[in-house]
């Protein structure tokens, strides 16, 4: 299963690319240079949406880049889409709550099931 979000590219002349994900606030990372930046956005996405598992938090809805593109907070930025890939979790049984449980309390309630 597959997740899509938004994220916004800065680069000021004296800094590495920075990288913000709108629909995921506080989750910001950075690269040497744009392939990098995509690739750190890859795995702070993941990382932040476990760490809102763990705290309980609910996980917000992804939004199409046009929603985000008026907000000034993110003018001159250049706009891409990042992929995340969710874990099958079609055959695995949890015995034990936990944070696995909390993903996948989420992931069912997010995700469509496609026959």
């Amino acid at each position: 299963m597959y997740r899509h979000y938004a994220i916004v590219i800065h680069k000021d002349s004296d800094s590495d690319y920075c990288v913000t994900v709108p629909d995921l606030p506080g989750c910001i990372t950075a690269g040497d240079t744009l392939e990098d930046a995509q690739n750190q956005a890859v795995e702070a996405i993941q990382c932040h949406v476990e760490g809102m598992l763990l705290d309980g938090e609910p996980i917000p809805e992804t939004k199409e880049i046009a929603f985000h593109q008026d907000n000034p907070d993110y003018a001159d930025g250049v706009w891409k889409s990042i992929t995340i890939v969710l874990p099958d979790i079609s055959e695995i049984r949890v015995s034990r709550p936990g944070r696995i449980r909390k993903f996948f309390q989420w992931f069912s309630q997010t995700t469509q099931i496609l026959r």
